[in-house]
């Protein structure tokens, strides 16, 4: 939630817009979105069937250049921040220690990886596409600070190459085409591809496939389906599989070399949309899929030891003083790191996380509570954090950090959803940008190395979470202001 004092950026276009002309550009807005595929599955009337519009914002929110900019020169050397803690054996084991104890997915994660180590790890090659999520602070000028980096399933890089060119549709719908050049470029679908591509070909096996790891039902189709058909239409030599957890265990095994195979299919790269939530686990079948592919010499997007970096835990402490100098060298690389970073608190048993407590409960307001999970929905703000901390033994907070609150500006738009009032009032607004990453490499060597796309989800400013698939936020695009 933003606070009363939130200024309110300069809005893409003049609104309120006359009802008749606004109902009748929302009426267009829907059916281009559904006939391009910026839609969705519906979670309450599901049918494999049927699609209906993602929730969007009518017209692209404001948001600062100069921001925007630093998040997207950035991205390259996060991407590279990520890969040498992802392959920092002794950091992860020391970082995550308490936390295995008391996060039982984490903990289960945790033993995957400590198996393949022991073994020998057969693929040295991880694949990372990554999202790094972003929300400008009004309380420092509007700089952007990090909300979170996402190793794992990181979701709308398909649908989100649609928002700018249905955007654009609509503000010449509505006579303002000269506001198209402040919308930038979005190639997030190809780029992401590209890098699966990329480490497919690295594998040199022209027979083998891509197999995307997907949920026993999916709601955002289209958001994966995209990935999919441009490979397929692109490299027309490549195949493309989907796979559940279950259904790998019950067809996958290992070939004599180590290859994966499902059933007859040889698989060199895996790119998971599944299996970043407990309930993607539906048992020990589902577990032993996961192994059996972390045991293989297909390259994973993301390998477990990626999985592991991208914890909530892994980010807090690469917010301690120094940390960083573990892992990047250049001291103006260091400082534009940390210049991103808002305050990360330890919630381990100790003085430093009985010091974090006592922050929450001197001014809960200013704190938001996280867990170890992706996916939206799981954390816990302001005042609600001094009951749930209450209700946890010491053991039990160290699966959590505490993260100091970003305070973002407000824009003013039209929030269109499925089923919802028309026409729509105009509503308070914070949007939170999110820049894509390609990178693949070795413990040693990074080969290749990409900022690829963005995307801005956007949410009621009274929402604390904003998350689309988890139908909390809207999809949307940047309008960049300086």
């Amino acid at each position: 939630m933003a606070t009363n004092d939130a200024p309110v950026l300069e809005s893409c276009i003049p609104i309120p817009i006359e009802e008749e002309c606004l109902l009748e550009v929302i009426e267009k807005a829907k059916d281009w979105a559904i006939m391009h595929g910026a839609a969705m599955r519906s979670k309450n009337n599901f049918s494999p069937d049927a699609l209906q519009f993602a929730p969007f914002i009518l017209t692209p929110s404001s948001f600062p250049r100069k921001e925007f900019e630093k998040a997207v020169e950035l991205q390259v050397t996060l991407n590279e921040l990520m890969h040498y803690v992802a392959h920092d054996e002794e950091f992860l084991k020391e970082t995550l220690r308490n936390t295995i104890q008391v996060d039982a997915f984490t903990g289960a994660l945790f033993e995957i990886y400590e198996t393949v180590l022991k073994e020998g790890i057969s693929q040295p090659l991880s694949l990372g596409l990554l999202r790094s999520d972003y929300l400008a602070n009004f309380l420092e000028s509007n700089a952007i600070k990090q909300v979170e980096i996402n190793t794992i399933a990181s979701s709308f890089g398909g649908i989100s190459t649609f928002m700018t060119p249905m955007h654009s549709f609509i503000l010449k719908e509505l006579g303002h085409a000269d506001k198209l050049v402040d919308l930038p470029e979005n190639h997030a679908l190809s780029g992401l591809c590209n890098g699966m591509v990329e480490a497919w070909k690295i594998q040199d096996n022209p027979s083998a496939a891509i197999m995307f790891v997907i949920e026993d039902v999916t709601y955002n189709i289209c958001d994966q389906r995209f990935h999919e058909f441009y490979i397929r239409e692109t490299y027309p030599h490549i195949p493309v599989i989907r796979r559940s957890l279950t259904q790998i265990y019950q067809q996958g095994k290992l070939g004599s070399n180590g290859d994966l195979l499902i059933d007859d299919t040889v698989v060199t790269v895996i790119y998971f949309r599944a299996g970043y939530e407990p309930g993607h686990y539906h048992g020990p079948n589902e577990w032993a899929a996961r192994l059996l592919m972390e045991r293989s010499k297909a390259i994973k997007c993301p390998s477990i030891h990626y999985h592991l970096a991208g914890t909530k835990k892994v980010q807090q402490a690469l917010a301690k003083p120094s940390i960083l100098k573990r892992f990047i060298h250049e001291e103006a690389k260091i400082d534009s790191i940390k210049d991103i970073f808002t305050g990360l608190y330890s919630l381990d048993k100790g003085e430093e996380g009985a010091q974090a407590v006592k922050l929450a409960y001197s001014n809960p307001e200013r704190y938001v509570l996280k867990p170890q999970r992706e996916g939206g929905g799981n954390n816990v703000y302001g005042v609600d954090i001094p009951e749930a901390l209450e209700k946890m033994n010491e053991d039990e907070r160290s699966a959590w950090i505490l993260m100091e609150r970003i305070f973002p500006p407000l824009s003013r738009g039209y929030m269109v959803r499925p089923g919802g009032n028309m026409p729509p009032q105009i509503v308070d607004l914070v949007s939170e940008l999110g820049i894509f990453g390609a990178i693949i490499g070795t413990k040693d060597k990074i080969l290749y190395n990409k900022q690829v796309g963005h995307m801005l989800r956007t949410k009621l400013s009274s929402a604390n979470e904003g998350g689309v698939a988890a139908g909390l936020g809207a999809l949307d695009s940047p309008y960049l202001i300086d």
